[in-house]
């Protein structure tokens, strides 16, 4: 990086390291660990045969995934650091509110802090599913190599393989979601439930729905590096229409689950507030002001939204069989 673009991002070198550290793991974000309630929520009715133990199971899970969501982000923001395309994505915005997300890119780290805690959060996520696994009441093996994949690709997003900048970053983006949902499920019950396929796929689809417009921001940057992410692949027209075919598509694999009968006939109703923020979210982002940003922090809504209502449909679902 040159003198003019380290002057250009604002400095919080002097903040305590654990606050760093903390930013560094993105904990504020914590959409992905909405997963948990949702599994619990399909769990635990009727409450005279909920099994304790499955508290435990979804604690440790939980536990795993912030540990090795806390090296996948710290890796991602080392490739992208290096690569120079975190630099020109935040001085594009040279707030302190963006900047401050990315303790390299603000001299809060250096590069061997943050290796350093990519690895030591990596080998605790492993171990603490493996010992999630070990105590689970079931360790079907479908659901142990969801895990097992989960965690390889997770840890080669950005690093290793990069995998992300070899056009596989949306589909990971999405495939953490539905992972977050099925794995836990499955350690709990030993099944796989059509309903819950379901859910896990419209979970996965709520960060990738804020996702897309992070991409859509972040076009210039990821181009300058090669991360072939679709936003920087095709032209804004073209991108514009893949954003809309997922917020369409979210909408019609509800509607399609409940006219089949693999979710309750009311559960495109029930999932409507979020069809009708998508499509706030689509036109704010792409309509006549293009605020992607502003767009962006309504997937983040339309996202916690939705997990709320798939909790809501279980424990309706529950009480009414």
């Amino acid at each position: 990086m040159t003198e003019s673009t380290v002057r250009a991002v604002p400095s919080t070198a002097g903040e305590p390291k654990l606050v760093s550290y903390a930013r560094l793991a993105k904990l504020d974000v914590f959409d992905y660990y909405l997963s948990l309630p949702v599994v619990l929520s399909a769990v635990v009715l009727p409450i005279g045969a909920f099994d304790p133990a499955v508290l435990v199971t979804l604690g440790l899970f939980g536990l795993g995934a912030v540990l090795m969501t806390a090296s996948l982000v710290a890796f991602d923001d080392l490739t992208g650091y290096r690569d120079g395309s975190d630099t020109a994505n935040y001085r594009a915005n040279p707030t302190l509110r963006r900047a401050r997300r990315k303790p390299l890119v603000t001299g809060a780290l250096t590069e061997r802090e943050v290796v350093r805690f990519g690895w030591l959060t990596a080998f605790a996520g492993a171990a603490v599913f493996v010992i999630t696994v070990a105590t689970a009441p079931h360790a079907p093996q479908w659901t142990i190599w969801l895990i097992v994949a989960n965690f390889v690709f997770g840890i080669q997003y950005s690093y290793g393989l990069k995998i992300s900048y070899h056009g596989f970053q949306e589909t990971y983006i999405a495939a953490l979601g539905w992972v977050m949902v099925l794995a836990p499920y499955g350690l709990i019950t030993d099944r796989f439930d059509g309903f819950v396929l379901v859910q896990a796929l419209l979970f996965g689809l709520g960060p990738l729905l804020f996702g897309v417009y992070s991409n859509t921001n972040d076009i210039a940057g990821d181009r300058s590096v090669g991360r072939p992410t679709v936003a920087a692949l095709t032209t804004p027209r073209g991108n514009r229409r893949f954003v809309a075919a997922l917020s369409v598509a979210e909408f019609l694999l509800g509607a399609a689950a409940a006219a089949t009968g693999v979710a309750p006939w009311w559960f495109v109703l029930l999932m409507l507030p979020v069809t009708v923020l998508r499509a706030r979210q689509f036109g704010i982002g792409f309509g006549p002001r293009g605020d992607i940003l502003r767009a962006r922090a309504i997937g983040f809504t339309a996202h916690r939204v939705g997990a709320g209502l798939l909790v809501a449909a279980n424990l309706v679902l529950a009480v009414t069989k």
